[in-house]
């Protein structure tokens, strides 16, 4: 039985490897994802938070194939994760870049991700780790995804501010659901301003939390 967990890969034109978050690493599925890919670099891990459904998989990536950077955003605290996040990117040598709010990370000819959040001056305390996940767009011409993490909703309700007079930013052709698709988060104005065709949901069948 899978819990929850989410992780996304992205290959480029130019031939790129994005990973966006990367479960739990017990789950024993990316790596052996890849390899059977004939992926053993990435160009772009992007960490949404240190939560390990999310980060534990890239942890175990980081440490058994070829990472060229890693993008997260800035910590106030600390974790286990973090700390052997740290450990690794100082033994690897793996070049961190450090994103917040109104960043851009441009990746090649009309591929790119927008960092929408969180914001290193608003940072929110209630439920820190989740709330503030970076969420980002990713734009390839006219297609976008929106990465979410597992963000809340007090901080969806931050986001609709900060985009108030410009909600189009939100809008996505994909929306990867946030926090599993937990009734803490979706809430209604913040999907009709995404208005997506397709929502993904990082969820296992049968999992613990029902």
């Amino acid at each position: 039985m899978l819990d929850n967990g989410d992780s996304t890969l992205i290959v480029s034109p130019k031939g790129k490897t994005i990973i966006v978050d990367g479960g739990e690493p017990e789950q024993n599925i990316l790596i052996p994802y890849l390899l059977a890919r004939k992926i053993k670099t990435i160009d772009y891990l992007i960490i949404s938070h240190f939560d390990s459904d999310h980060v534990g998989g890239l942890l175990e990536v980081m440490q058994e194939l070829k990472v060229r950077k890693v993008v997260i955003s800035m910590q106030n605290g600390t974790n286990e994760n973090y700390d052997l996040f740290k450990q690794i990117v100082n033994n690897k040598n793996i070049k961190v870049i450090f994103v917040e709010k109104n960043d851009t990370i441009k990746i090649e000819k009309d591929l790119y991700f927008d960092i929408l959040w969180p914001s290193i001056q608003n940072k929110i305390l209630e439920s820190e780790l989740n709330n503030n996940s970076l969420v980002c767009k990713m734009h390839y011409k006219n297609f976008t995804v929106l990465f979410t993490g597992d963000i809340e909703e007090i901080a969806e309700k931050e986001i609709l501010q900060k985009y108030k007079n410009n909600k189009e930013i939100l809008s996505s052709t994909i929306l990867k659901v946030a926090h599993h698709g937990s009734k803490t988060s979706s809430t209604q104005e913040l999907l009709n301003a995404v208005k997506p065709k397709i929502a993904l949901i990082g969820v296992g069948k049968n999992n613990k939390f029902g």
